[in-house]
């Protein structure tokens, strides 16, 4: 991993981290998921799993640390690792396919952060049933972070290849 590729990250998770200090007011709206979706797509798994514990323990910091910590940390590194294997098997991508994945993803993170509920009181249904509206605002947030972000970040990812890897991305659909 190069130095333009570290800054590339901690620009990326300051990012993220002013982005979901910004958004704290409003209940799990927040452009993480998709920042860290975008950057596993475009950089790959490794990179997305530093981006999500980077931005969890960054943002945790100002917000509040406490066992949920943890699992924020496993639910965003399962979804960077699961669009960095979808960036790496895609040749060409489809902007929409990402659009559903961020939408998927707020409801995935969600289930992973109720199960540190199980752990601690053993009650997962009531927590989790309790907990989907608030998991229907962070995919429609993901939805629309993903629609404002993505055109922007892939010029971004896309001179970063051109430069460092010599090569060029494919255009979306």
């Amino acid at each position: 991993m190069n130095t333009y590729r570290l800054t590339l990250l901690a620009i990326l998770a300051s990012l993220a981290v002013i982005g979901r200090i910004a958004f704290s007011q409003i209940p799990n709206v927040q452009p993480v998921t998709s920042i860290i979706i975008i950057c596993g797509f475009f950089l790959g798994p490794l990179s997305a799993v530093l981006l999500a514990v980077l931005t969890t323990y960054l943002s945790n910091l100002l917000l509040g640390m406490g066992f949920w910590t943890i699992w924020q940390i496993i639910a965003w590194t399962f979804i960077g690792l699961i669009s960095g294997v979808l960036g790496l098997v895609q040749n060409k991508y489809s902007f929409y396919l990402l659009v559903m994945f961020s939408v998927i993803s707020g409801y995935l993170y969600g289930f992973v952060v109720s199960l540190a509920t199980f752990i601690v009181s053993g009650k997962f249904i009531p927590y989790y049933l309790a907990g989907l509206p608030y998991d229907t605002y962070h995919a429609i947030g993901n939805c629309l972070f993903m629609i404002i972000l993505f055109p922007v970040l892939s010029i971004i990812f896309e001179r970063y290849k051109k430069k460092w890897l010599n090569t060029k991305l494919p255009t979306p659909k």
